[in-house]
C-alpha cells in the first residue's frame, strides 16, 4: 500500500552476491519519523536492505528512492543518512567531543556552531560531563549513546542502526531500548533498525519487516505480527508459538493463551487438549511446560509464576495435564 509521508521507498530492488539472490524485487516504504525494524535471521536480507540505503551497496536492479529521490548511484556522502554499527566506530584517539564534532568539523562549519550543536548531542544522550574523555574510558552502554550523538549531530533525515546494541549484556540492551526509543521520541527523524532479536522489534517498532530469504514474509505493527502472523514461518519466528491441525486447518496459539489443569475443565467455551509434561523450565518471570498430546504433538504452554508459591512448578515431568484455550486465542494461517 502507498504511503504519502513515505521517506524512503524501495522499489523492485534487487541485490545478488556471485550467483547468491540477497534480495529479490523488495518492495518497501517507510515514513518519515518511523522507529521502522528490518527483523529476520542471518542471511534473510534485512542488513543488505539497510546497506542499499545507507549507499554501502549498490542495488543491481530497482530504485531506492529517499525524499522521492533515486539515489541508487550516489555515494553515501551524497544521502541525508547517517549508520550508526555494532562496533561503534570510535576513533580512539580523540575525545567524546572530538568524536562527535568530527562530521562537523569535515563540513568546515562555524566553530560556535560545532561547539553549540556537539554539546547538545551530548546533552541528549546524558554525558556532557564526560566529553573530554576517550572512549576507552566508557562503559559499552556510554560509547554506544556517543556513537548515536555523533550520527545525530549532523541532523539526518534517516538514521540507520545496524544490530547496535547486540554487544551489550541483556540488563543494559533492555536499557539502551528505552533510551534508544526516548531519542527518537525527542527528534522525530526516520529510524531504520536492523535485529534477529524478536522480543527487541516487538518492543521498539512502530512497525516491523519480517524478512524471509530476501523477501518479505509481513510487514504491520507489532502486535499485527506477534497476533495474526500471515503464515508459519513468521508465526515460529516472531515469538514461541504452538501450530495445531484441525479439520485440514493449520491453526497458531502462543503458549501464554493455553492454562493447564489437572482435570478436564468442564467449561463449553474452552477447547482442550489431554497430555502429558515432558518437560518444566523455571525462568523466572514464568514457567515454560512443554506437553506431548495424545495425538503426538508437542506443545509448549507459559505461566506466570505471580506468587511466590510459584517458585515451584504446579506440574512434574510425565504428570497427565489437560491444556484448554479460548476460540478467540487462535489464528488461523
Amino acid at each position: 500500500m502507498s504511503r504519502p509521508d513515505a521517506i524512503i521507498n524501495l522499489v523492485d530492488v534487487v541485490k545478488t552476491y556471485g550467483g547468491f539472490t540477497a534480495l529479490k524485487k523488495l518492495n518497501l516504504q517507510i515514513g518519515r519519523g518511523e522507529f521502522f525494524t528490518l527483523l529476520g535471521p542471518s542471511g534473510s536480507g534485512k542488513t543488505t536492505t539497510l546497506r542499499l540505503i545507507s549507499g554501502f551497496e549498490r542495488p543491481d536492479g530497482g530504485r531506492v528512492e529517499i525524499n522521492g529521490e533515486n539515489v541508487a548511484d550516489r555515494p553515501p556522502y551524497e544521502r541525508n543518512v547517517n549508520t550508526v554499527f555494532q562496533d561503534y566506530a570510535l576513533f580512539p584517539h580523540m575525545s567524546l567531543f572530538e568524536n562527535v564534532a568530527y562530521g562537523l568539523r569535515t563540513q568546515k562549519l562555524p566553530a560556535a556552531e560545532i561547539k553549540k550543536r556537539t554539546t547538545d548531542a551530548l546533552d541528549m544522550v546524558r554525558l556532557a560531563d564526560f566529553m573530554a574523555r576517550k572512549p576507552a574510558q566508557l562503559s559499552g552502554g556510554q560509547r554506544q549513546r556517543i556513537a548515536l550523538a555523533r550520527a545525530v549531530v549532523n541532523r539526518p533525515d534517516v538514521l540507520l542502526l545496524d544490530e547496535p546494541l547486540g554487544a551489550l549484556d541483556l540488563k543494559l540492551r533492555h536499557e539502551m531500548q528505552i533510551e534508544l526509543k526516548k531519542i527518537h521520541r525527542d527528534l522525530g527523524i526516520t529510524f531504520v533498525y536492523v535485529t534477529h532479536d524478536q522480543e527487541e522489534a516487538l518492543t521498539m517498532s512502530d512497525r516491523i519487516a519480517v524478512f524471509d530469504q530476501g523477501e518479505i514474509a509481513q510487514i504491520g505493527a507489532p502486535a499485527d505480527v506477534y497476533e495474526r502472523p500471515v503464515n508459519a514461518y513468521v508465526a515460529k519466528f516472531v515469538g514461541l508459538s504452538n501450530l495445531l491441525t484441525r479439520d485440514g486447518q493449520t491453526l497458531m496459539v502462543r503458549p501464554e493463551k493455553l492454562r493447564l489443569y489437572d482435570m478436564s475443565p468442564e467449561s463449553q467455551s474452552m477447547e482442550t487438549l489431554s497430555g502429558e509434561v515432558v518437560d518444566v523450565v523455571y525462568v523466572g518471570l514464568m514457567t515454560r511446560y512443554l506437553i506431548r498430546t495424545q495425538g503426538g504433538d508437542d506443545i509448549t504452554a507459559l505461566e506466570l509464576n505471580a506468587r511466590a508459591s510459584q517458585s515451584q512448578p504446579r506440574f512434574s515431568r510425565g504428570q497427565p495435564v489437560w491444556v484448554g484455550y479460548s476460540p478467540d486465542s487462535v489464528h488461523p494461517l
